[in-house]
């Protein structure tokens, strides 16, 4: 086993006793010990707690007992979710690190697939931002550039899988946080569909933000995504079963299909030519692979629908997980707190709304224009660090550029629910990884995972890894 190898790999190592749970958590705490000093992606540790979970999980193999999936697999937590017995501070000065009480439902189901709980990864506050990189914890550091961001607001979990202190880190998506870090990093994130995952509350208005995982492999990322949907009994909401499970989609036959190319930023913003690239040489490897591939220009949102949705529904999440002391917050969400108190809920509800009704004016474009999307993921290459959380501290009542040019593309998909996944497929010469996305028709997580596998096997991009972490 190596700190690179895939989540299902180390299961099955796990499983077949070819490695101990024991041997694979020292691995990964010995090279968080050397790394995350300069890395700064785990904000809290609980080296004990998984090394005694660790031996409770060696015993469980050696008694030949059922085992779940993920069976001795370590998993950091993004510091957004709550753990029992774990603070969450969710990147804030202004929340205390007192331990919650209870489980998200998606901690519940990593649990339950035999996921070692590792630690917590690093998050701008409240997840507001698309860089990771706050006043409680500073910032984290990306592995193939420490000048530069690895993008948020997940980037904590992605700096850790990157540099291999993790096999896999679980993360959350409101606007691109898991794809934008995934992009970065150079790295595999997977946003559900709206409503596939359960969460204890439905944040950013209709499960607009839904869990996930960041990972290596497309395998890791369909087996997880198996865990983590099964259905809560407890739910208003759940997204339609698949037609089988999404574990098995990896190396079928995703058939022909009709692939949408769009390289024009959404917001009008300039995209940066090695983002073009990527997306451009991509369409030319599916073309190859046998699939129809054409620009297209779809109908999206409408500036009013898109601008509702930054300045209300977003700073709206604020009050579903509010400061303790919003006095100590970072100034862009003390703007946004303080201008909520001014939203009523009239314009909420008719936020809500005009989402809702173009929501569905955009999906219907899938299946009828083309099956798949294919876009850059980010319009800019990985920010130079510290730079998008000055720029809103700045200025917090303007959206800046350089966080416009990070959710460009990702963040119609949280709006409109539909799955979109971010793969490794380029390097810039500056050294920095460049993604790409794919967006699906709704529920559609299948297709995705297909072609997703047949391009990492065209492009075999896992082997892929930061020099200095090697």
């Amino acid at each position: 086993m190596e700190p690179f190898s895939s989540a299902v790999s180390i299961a099955d190592a796990i499983r077949s006793r070819q490695v101990s749970p024991v041997e694979v958590v020292d691995l990964y705490l010995g090279r968080i010990d050397h790394y995350n000093g300069e890395l700064n992606a785990f904000v809290w540790q609980n080296p004990d707690q998984v090394r005694e979970a660790a031996k409770a999980a060696t015993r469980a193999v050696m008694a030949e007992e059922d085992l779940g999936p993920f069976h001795g697999v370590p998993l950091p937590i993004k510091d957004l979710t709550s753990v029992a017995g774990q603070p969450n501070t969710m990147g804030s000065l202004g929340v205390p690190d007192t331990p919650r009480q209870g489980n998200e439902p998606v901690v519940d189901r990593f649990l339950g697939a035999g996921c070692l709980l590792m630690g917590r990864t690093n998050s701008p506050e409240m997840g507001t931002l698309p860089d990771t990189d706050n006043s409680r914890y500073g910032p984290t550091v990306n592995p193939w550039d420490p000048r530069h961001s690895p993008g948020g607001s997940s980037g904590g979990a992605a700096a850790a899988v990157a540099a291999g202190l993790a096999p896999l880190a679980h993360g959350n998506d409101g606007g691109g946080s898991l794809r934008m870090p995934a992009s970065a990093c150079g790295l595999v994130g997977l946003k559900p569909s709206r409503a596939r995952v359960p969460q204890l509350v439905q944040s950013w208005w209709e499960y607009c933000s839904t869990e996930g995982v960041i990972t290596r492999y497309v395998q890791d990322s369909a087996a997880m995504l198996d865990v983590i949907s099964r259905p809560d009994p407890h739910g208003w909401f759940q997204a339609p079963p698949p037609r089988r499970p999404f574990a098995e989609e990896p190396g079928s036959d995703p058939g022909r299909l009709r692939i949408g190319l769009m390289v024009d930023a959404p917001t009008g913003l300039p995209v940066d030519p090695e983002c073009v690239n990527a997306a451009q040489g991509t369409a030319a490897l599916l073309e190859e692979m046998g699939h129809d591939v054409h620009p297209v220009a779809p109908e999206l949102l409408s500036a009013e629908a898109a601008q509702a949705y930054v300045d209300v529904v977003i700073p709206g999440s604020l009050y579903v997980h509010p400061f303790d002391r919003p006095d100590l917050a970072e100034p862009y969400n003390r703007y946004r707190w303080d201008r909520m108190k001014q939203v009523s809920a009239g314009e909420y509800v008719r936020a809500a709304s005009l989402l809702q009704t173009e929501s569905r004016r955009i999906v219907a474009q899938w299946r009828r224009d083309f099956d798949v999307l294919l876009t850059p993921t980010m319009a800019c290459q990985p920010p130079e660090l510290g730079a998008v959380r000055a720029d809103a501290n700045r200025d917090a009542k303007v959206a800046q550029p350089s966080a416009l040019l990070m959710v460009s593309f990702t963040l119609l998909c949280n709006i409109t629910g539909q799955p979109a996944i971010s793969l490794p497929v380029h390097i810039a010469p500056t050294g920095l990884p460049v993604g790409v996305q794919l967006i699906g028709a709704p529920f559609d997580e299948a297709t995705l995972l297909r072609l997703a596998a047949a391009l990492e096997a065209e492009t075999n991009w896992p082997h892929a890894v930061p020099a200095d972490y090697c």
